[in-house]
């Protein structure tokens, strides 16, 4: 299942990598032709974004080798790590671009051809749903790096409609004679979308340190665990059971305490064995890949 995954993931990235450089592209020259910052800038997000899809490849790659003596805990931190490192990056290009658009406002604004921006807008919409809901598709089992490409495209689909709003207002006004007022569009746009864009890589940036500092996981799996390992705990007389688990990447770090007292039905190793064996098939069985860790005390002060 393992190689399966790596080579759905893997061929999801690269897609989201062809996709982007093609987009890159288009942008860049788009934005020459039109005259506008604001494509230029689009261009320019998505070639940070291709080298970053690239790197989170590699991070896959890395993450999926398993561990050995340099890593003895396995690769997986290199999945939220590089989504921390693709959010500051990203951050930097959107203050970047919201420095300039306010320097362009205060300094009259630019002139556009709005005719070949509401184009722009129109193809920029279209690619990046298209994109995204391809994406999503691929997603569907798939690593957290998959699911943060099809957020992030489905965030620039969004904007792009905002982006075609805008140049079709620009296009308004150039075509009733208020020149003046479309040369602002442009500057304006560059610096509301870039402000926009700078949610997502915060939450990329949040959820990548999130699992980076080994902080509990999700409350909806934190649950889940809890509850199997109470139903466990039931069954073999096992009492006040501690859980403690973390997210990292792919791997979900789970490690069990549980107190044996006298009327523990589980007293002897080969028991013991028989209630991790128990409590890891119950956690693969709802689709979780953990690693676990299961320990027994009859001292509460190791329980804790």
């Amino acid at each position: 299942m393992g190689a399966m995954t790596l080579t759905r993931d893997a061929r999801a990235l690269m897609f989201s990598v062809l996709a982007s450089s093609v987009f890159a592209v288009g942008s860049l020259v788009w934005g020459f032709f039109a005259g506008s910052q604001m494509i230029v800038f689009d261009g320019l997000y998505s070639f940070v974004s291709v080298a970053l899809s690239l790197l989170a490849v590699w991070a896959l790659r890395a993450a999926r080798s398993g561990p050995d003596e340099r890593y003895p805990w396995g690769r997986e931190v290199f999945e939220p790590l590089t989504i921390a490192v693709k959010a500051v990056a990203l951050a930097g290009l959107c203050l970047y671009a919201l420095v300039g658009g306010v320097m362009e406002i205060f300094a009259g604004g630019r002139d556009i051809d709005a005719g070949w921006a509401v184009g722009y807008g129109v193809v920029a919409t279209v690619v990046g749903v298209g994109v995204s809901l391809v994406l999503r598709r691929m997603s569907r089992g798939a690593t957290d790096l998959v699911r943060a490409e099809a957020a992030e495209w489905m965030g620039d689909a969004l904007l792009s409609i905002g982006t075609l709003a805008g140049f079709g207002v620009a296009l308004v006004l150039q075509l009733t004679g208020n020149d003046a007022l479309a040369r602002y569009v442009d500057p304006v746009m560059v610096a509301l979308t870039s402000a926009i864009y700078l949610k997502i890589p915060a939450r990329l940036a949040a959820e990548g340190l999130r699992e980076v500092l080994t902080m509990s996981a999700a409350p909806a799996v934190r649950d889940q665990v809890t509850a199997l390992v109470g139903d466990i705990a039931r069954e073999w007389a096992l009492v006040q059971p501690v859980v403690r688990l973390s997210k990292v990447g792919a791997r979900l770090d789970v490690d069990v305490v549980f107190l044996v007292e006298a009327g523990s039905a589980a007293r002897t190793v080969e028991e013991f064995d028989r209630v991790r064996a128990e409590l890891d098939e119950r956690l693969r069985a709802t689709g979780l890949e953990p690693s676990l860790s299961v320990g027994f005390t009859a001292d509460p002060r190791w329980a804790v």
